[in-house]
């Protein structure tokens, strides 16, 4: 019993730092997908073919481009964006350096998405604001937008939770947070009681995180 109330101690001990280090890297990571994220979804989503603002060129452009970016393995990503993490942080590693590849995987990710929750809106409401007059503009701010606003914002959660993994993972290179707490005493330390402590507090995160975010899927429904 002694050993265990050691080993809970040490975790608690150990555990502020590198949770505040997760939050930050999936706090701003999800902030700045969402930014990015949702007018690449929209567009692509309007722009398809016999959509309210089609551009078939433009639309297979940028399916191109969310394909590719998500076919990537997060690690790899990670490494083939240091020259830009480089460029706009001044480091490549870090809890800061690693939000730049968190932002590029989950932009494409957000954008299917949103995409996806556009294109379940009933067509005959779109049809029923086009016959009174709404141009593309008013229909996606106007309709589109409040329509879908409920399974966005369950897009948004399910965003956070897998941030949250790829999070544990750029601590394998250095991104700080839980992963690098794992990584440094559970495994190269050898002291499973950290490892144990850190994947119960993933749990938990992921836990709380969907709860809230069932929440307010919930109020937006209503």
């Amino acid at each position: 019993m002694e050993v265990l109330i050691e080993s809970i101690k040490k975790v608690i001990l150990l555990m502020p730092i590198p949770l505040c280090e997760t939050l930050y890297m999936v706090l701003a990571s999800t902030f700045f997908s969402v930014i990015f994220g949702m007018p690449l979804g929209i567009i692509t989503a309007i722009s398809e073919e016999g959509s309210i603002w089609e551009r078939k060129y433009l639309n297979r452009i940028l399916n191109g481009l969310i394909n590719i970016t998500r076919s990537f393995p997060f690690i790899i990503l990670m490494i083939a964006v240091f020259p830009l993490t480089k460029i706009i942080v001044g480091k490549r590693i870090g809890t800061t350096a690693a939000i730049v590849p968190l932002t590029i995987a989950a932009i494409p990710f957000v954008a299917r998405l949103v995409e996806t929750a556009i294109k379940e809106i009933s067509p005959g409401i779109i049809e029923a604001a086009l016959s009174m007059g709404a141009d593309v503009k008013q229909i996606v701010f106007k309709v589109m937008i409040p329509e879908a606003l409920p399974s966005i914002a369950s897009g948004i959660t399910l965003t956070i939770i897998n941030l949250i993994g790829y999070s544990a993972m750029a601590g394998v290179i250095g991104g700080g947070g839980l992963g690098n707490l794992a990584i440094r005493y559970g495994y190269q330390g050898f002291q499973k009681d950290v490892m144990i402590g850190t994947v119960i507090v993933l749990i938990l995160m992921v836990q709380v995180i969907q709860d809230i975010g069932t929440r307010i899927y919930r109020k937006l429904l209503r």
